[in-house]
C-alpha cells in the first residue's frame, strides 16, 4: 500500500521522459501515491517542444479541489505552471487547503531551450508561491533568473563558493530550503566551472535551509540521457517528504535516485532521452552502490556508529592524552584479534559459493597475515614482542566481539558476515580519515600520530614514493576496506527487504561490540587484567 499522497500540478509530457509522466514513474518508484492537476499538454519528444495547449486556470483549480477534498494530499509537487494567472489560482488554492509541504521545481525552460514559463509570470511566481515553499529547485539559469526579476545580483557562478552564494540568495526569496541543482555547471576535481570536457570531473548540488548549507556530489556523467531530470528530482524529494525522511535526507537520497538514473539509463529517441525511473524498483531503501551509505544514516545506527567513531579511546589518540600502558594493552588485544579476524575470512571463503569471492577471500587472510607483521613490528617501539603477545589471555571484550562474528558466519550466510564483519573495517577507515584531517589532532609529540597515519587508506592506494619511481604497496587496511565495501555493495541490492533489515541488526550488534573493544582500551592496564 502506498505510504504518501503527493500531487503534482504541471504539465503533461508526451514523450514521458519528463512532465506528469515522469513525475508519476518516479512517485510510483518510491512506493507513494501520485494525483495530477494538468496544468497544460505539450506535444514534445526528445528533440524539443512542437506545441502547448493550456490548461483554463479555472479548470485546474477543480482538478486541485477534487483530489485534496476527497482522497487528500501529504506533499504538493508544482512543476510546469505555464501562466501568472495559474501560478496565482495554485498558489490560493494551497493556502486555502493549508498544505504544510511543497516542493517547486521552478520550470521556466526546457532541456532543448524552449521556453516553459513567460518572463511576466516570474513576479508572481517570486512573491505568490515561494514563501510558502518547503523546497525549491532550480536550476542555475533559473536561479539567476529570479534572483534579476528581484533585482538581486545575479552573476553566473565560477566556482562551488558562487553555488553557496546563489543559493543563499535565492533563499532569501522566501523557501525554507533551496536545492540548486549544478548539472548545467560540470566542476573541476578543484571545484572550479569549466568547458573542457577533459576536466569535468564532479557536479555539485548545494541545499540550503536553516543556516546549514548541504554539499552533495556526484561523478561528472557525460551522457544525454537528462530529459526530465528536474522533475525526476523534485518528484523523489516530495515522496520522499512523504515518506516521513527530513529535508536533508529526503533531498540526498532524491539526488542518489537521479544520479543511479541516468547512470542505468538506455537510449530512447534522437534527442536527449529519459533517465530509468525503475533502477532500483523501491523495495529497497536505496539505489545501486549507496547500501553502506544507507546504514550509516539511519537513526538506528546513527548513535551506536557515533559512539564507535567519536569514543573516549579515539579521542585520547587525537590528542595525545590516552595512557600509553592502556594503549600497549589495547595493542595486545588488536594482536588477538587479527587471529580471530582472520579465521572469519577463512569461513567466508568457505561460504562463498563464486570462486571469485573465495579467492577475494582468501587475499583479505593474506592482507591479514601481511598486517600482522607491519602490527608486530609497531609494536616493538612499545617494548612489546611478539611473544608476549600470543602468550597473552584474550579480555571478554575481545572475545565476545570475535565470537559474535564467527557465529554469524557459521548460522547465517556470506552476506550476513561480511555485515558482521563490516564495522571494524570501515570504522577504523572513517576514524582515521577524520583525525587525520582534523586541525585539531595533535601531530607533534603526539605518540599515536603514527598509528593514525597508517590507518589512512587514501595515503597509500596507488601512491608513488616521489624521485625513486618505486610504487608503494597499497595499505592492509586500504585493501580491506575497499574490498569489504565492494563485496556489501555487490550484495545488497539482491537482498529481500527483510533481509536488510536483519543485515542492520547484525550491523549495530558488531558495531557495539567493536565500541566495547575501545572501552576496553580505556579500562585495564597492560597488568591490570582482562
Amino acid at each position: 500500500m502506498p505510504q504518501g499522497r503527493i500531487l503534482v500540478i504541471a504539465g503533461s509530457d508526451s514523450s514521458g521522459g519528463a512532465g506528469l509522466e515522469a513525475d508519476q514513474k518516479v512517485i510510483g518508484a518510491h512506493g507513494c501515491y501520485a494525483m495530477t492537476a494538468t496544468t497544460a499538454l505539450t506535444a514534445q519528444n526528445t528533440l524539443g517542444v512542437v506545441d502547448i495547449h493550456y490548461t483554463p486556470p479555472s479548470f485546474i483549480r477543480k482538478l486541485i479541489d477534487a483530489c485534496i477534498s476527497d482522497i487528500g494530499v501529504d506533499v504538493v509537487k508544482t512543476g510546469m505552471l505555464a501562466s501568472a494567472e495559474t501560478i496565482r489560482v495554485v498558489a490560493r488554492a494551497l493556502q486555502e487547503h493549508h498544505v504544510k509541504l511543497t516542493v517547486v521545481d521552478p520550470v521556466m525552460v526546457s532541456t532543448s531551450g524552449s521556453q516553459l514559463l513567460p518572463m511576466e509570470a516570474i513576479r508572481e511566481l517570486r512573491e505568490d508561491l515561494l514563501p510558502h515553499t518547503t523546497v525549491l529547485t532550480p536550476n542555475v539559469p533559473e536561479a539567476l533568473l529570479l534572483l534579476s526579476d528581484a533585482g538581486l545580483s545575479a552573476e553566473a557562478p565560477r566556482n562551488v563558493n558562487d553555488l553557496i552564494r546563489v543559493a543563499k540568495a535565492v533563499h532569501s526569496l522566501g523557501p525554507k530550503f533551496v536545492l540548486l541543482k549544478g548539472g548545467h555547471l560540470p566542476l573541476t576535481r578543484d571545484g572550479d566551472v569549466t568547458n573542457k570536457a577533459a576536466d569535468r570531473v564532479l557536479m555539485v548540488d548545494i541545499l540550503y535551509g536553516e543556516g546549514v548549507i548541504t554539499r552533495i556530489e556526484s561523478a561528472y556523467q557525460n551522457s544525454k540521457n537528462t530529459h526530465g531530470t528536474g522533475c525526476s528530482l523534485a518528484s523523489a524529494i516530495a515522496s520522499n517528504l512523504a515518506n516521513g525522511l527530513d529535508v536533508v535526507r529526503a533531498v540526498k537520497r532524491a539526488c542518489r535516485y537521479v544520479e543511479a538514473g541516468i547512470k542505468t539509463s538506455t537510449d530512447l529517441g534522437h534527442g536527449n532521452g529519459p533517465i530509468n525511473h525503475f533502477h532500483s524498483t523501491y523495495t529497497l531503501p536505496f539505489a545501486p552502490g549507496r547500501f553502506i551509505e544507507y546504514v550509516l544514516e539511519r537513526p538506528d545506527v546513527q548513535k551506536p556508529w557515533r559512539d564507535h567513531t567519536e569514543h573516549e579511546f579515539v579521542c585520547g589518540l587525537a590528542d595525545g592524552t590516552l595512557p600509553v600502558e592502556r594503549f600497549k594493552y589495547y595493542l595486545i588485544q588488536d594482536y588477538l584479534f587479527l587471529v580471530q579476524f582472520a579465521r572469519a575470512n577463512a569461513l567466508a571463503a568457505y561460504k562463498s559459493k563464486a570462486i571469485e569471492t573465495t579467492a577475494e577471500a582468501a587475499k583479505m587472510v593474506e592482507h591479514i597475515h601481511h598486517e600482522m607483521a607491519l602490527h608486530v613490528d609497531y609494536c616493538k617501539g612499545f617494548g612489546i614482542t611478539k611473544a608476549e603477545m600470543e602468550a597473552s589471555e584474550e579480555s571478554q571484550a575481545c572475545t565476545a566481539y570475535t565470537r559474535y562474528v564467527l557465529d554469524i558466519g557459521q548460522s547465517e550466510d556470506l552476506f550476513a558476515l561480511q555485515i558482521a564483519l563490516a564495522p571494524c573495517l570501515l570504522g577504523y577507515y572513517a576514524i582515521a580519515k577524520r583525525l587525520h584531517s582534523d586541525p585539531k589532532t595533535k601531530r607533534d609529540g603526539n605518540p599515536y600520530w603514527k598509528w593514525i597515519e597508517a590507518y589512512v587508506a587514501d595515503e597509500y592506494v596507488d601512491a608513488v614514493r616521489v624521485g625513486s619511481g618505486e610504487n608503494e604497496q597499497p595499505s592492509p587496511m586500504s585493501i580491506k576496506f575497499n574490498t569489504c565495501k565492494e563485496l556489501i555493495e555487490k550484495s545488497a541490492p539482491f537482498q529481500s527487504p527483510s533481509r536488510i533489515g536483519e543485515s542492520v541488526r547484525i550491523f549495530i550488534c558488531a558495531t557495539k561490540l567493536e565500541t566495547g573493544f575501545w572501552s576496553m582500551g580505556i579500562g585495564p592496564s597492560r597488568s591490570g587484567g582482562s
